[in-house]
């Protein structure tokens, strides 16, 4: 099994992850570790990215759980309906947990956030992107890491 968490940068997808992972005992990817150089400094200049831009670091996502036979948890924002399709192709059995939050929580985090490639500037282009799943497990980002990793493993009978 693969639990992807989606959503816009700075909704918590690395910090739910982390401790969700380490709960079960599974390993825990970043996307953001698959990007291209090329699409770090789009997004360190607050470029968004098009979808000819992310259509490389979703094969490489894909191409990585299909290469894997183990259970993972993995941050990957998967805004649009149709990067969760792709990544879907994969073969492996996915769950999505997509971390919904208001724009101006999400807004104070990325100010305060240090040491990410992702700042506030880039916010805007990921709500204007941001597909909401209709078929993802949806937690709340203004709840706290811990009861949304417990409410995970309760709802997905992990």
């Amino acid at each position: 099994m693969v639990l992807i968490l989606i959503g816009v940068a700075g909704s918590g997808k690395t910090t739910v992850g982390k401790l969700l992972a380490k709960r079960l005992g599974w390993d825990f990817y970043d996307a953001d570790d698959f990007h291209p150089e090329a699409n770090i400094q789009k997004i360190k200049r607050g470029v968004p990215l098009t979808d000819d831009d992310r259509l490389p670091w979703l094969e490489s996502i894909r191409g990585f759980i299909e290469q894997r036979d183990e259970h993972m948890v993995l941050a990957c924002s998967a805004l649009k309906k149709s990067y969760r399709d792709f990544l879907r192709k994969s073969g492996s059995n996915i769950e999505f947990i997509y971390l919904k939050g208001a724009k101006g929580v999400i807004l104070r985090r990325l100010e305060d956030r240090k040491g990410h490639f992702a700042g506030a500037d880039i916010l805007k282009s990921q709500f204007q992107d941001l597909e909401e799943p209709e078929d993802a497990l949806t937690e709340r980002v203004s709840e706290n890491p811990e009861a949304i990793v417990s409410d995970i493993i309760k709802l997905l009978n992990l």
